[in-house]
């Protein structure tokens, strides 16, 4: 048996998140359907390095399986891209040991997303961006992003309806940048709860737009009360960009 890494692309518009989910399109089944299919029926169960919701992107998604097959490693990508719908694309494979874990083993995390500035909306990229055609003070939204950049706990930023008991986590960078007539948030950490990317979004928009003064953003940080942080934005506009892990896996810009 090999233990093989893939480094994933999809475009989750048409999907139900990641995770596999009775009578619903995902990730998960796309794969393991398209596994299967080389291993003669055969049920291949893979691992991620996290779960993306409804309609979220993944530029940068790791997976793990097992595998008996001898499938030479270059030849792992085309073989399953062509059981794979064009939403879901298989860029690199990669032979890892065997105590390889696609999650547990991750030391940070890169997650994007975009915001479209214009007035009208684009039809082009309804469904990877955002639309926020409001003023804003960009400033501003710089500065409260500032003041989440470390380790709390980030109750205040989570799905009130997680199950998950530990909510802290490091943040190690927040940058924002006006690309053309884009907002486009970068966000780096060890980890993220769930919603958390995006209710940070949907929080500092607000700052931006005059809700919330930048010093707030400590007092609602510390209250660990989501109901005091701002809407969970859209999943549309939001990509898994990138996991790191201690020792790099993929050949390819990853």
């Amino acid at each position: 048996m090999k233990r093989v890494a893939l480094w994933v692309m999809y475009e989750g518009t048409l999907f139900s998140g990641y995770q596999v989910q009775p009578g619903k399109r995902t990730v998960q089944r796309e794969i393991e359907a398209a596994l299967a299919t080389l291993h003669k029926g055969k049920a291949i169960r893979v691992h991620s390095s996290g779960r993306t919701d409804t309609r979220v992107h993944a530029r940068g998604q790791v997976l793990h399986f097992d595998t008996p097959l001898l499938i030479p490693l270059d030849k792992w990508p085309k073989a399953m891209n062509a059981c794979l719908p064009d939403d879901v694309r298989i860029i690199e494979a990669a032979f890892v040991s065997d105590d390889f874990h696609s999650r547990y083993q991750a030391v940070k995390k890169e997650y994007h997303y975009r915001v479209l500035l214009s007035k009208q909306p684009d039809v082009w990229r309804r469904n990877t961006t955002f639309h926020f055609p409001y003023p804003f003070d960009f400033e501003k939204i710089k500065e409260a992003a500032s003041l989440l950049i470390g380790t709390y706990d980030f109750s205040s930023f989570c799905a009130s309806n997680t199950d998950v008991k530990d909510k802290v986590r490091t943040v190690y960078e927040i940058s924002i940048e006006i690309e053309q007539d884009e907002l486009v948030f970068r966000l780096v950490g060890n980890g993220f709860l769930y919603n958390m990317v995006r209710i940070i979004v949907g929080t500092l928009l607000e700052v931006g737009v005059g809700k919330w003064e930048p010093s707030e953003m400590s007092m609602i940080l510390q209250a660990q009360d989501r109901t005091l942080a701002g809407k969970t934005a859209p999943g549309n506009g939001l990509f898994l960009w990138k996991v790191t892990y201690e020792t790099s896996i993929f050949t390819g810009n990853y």
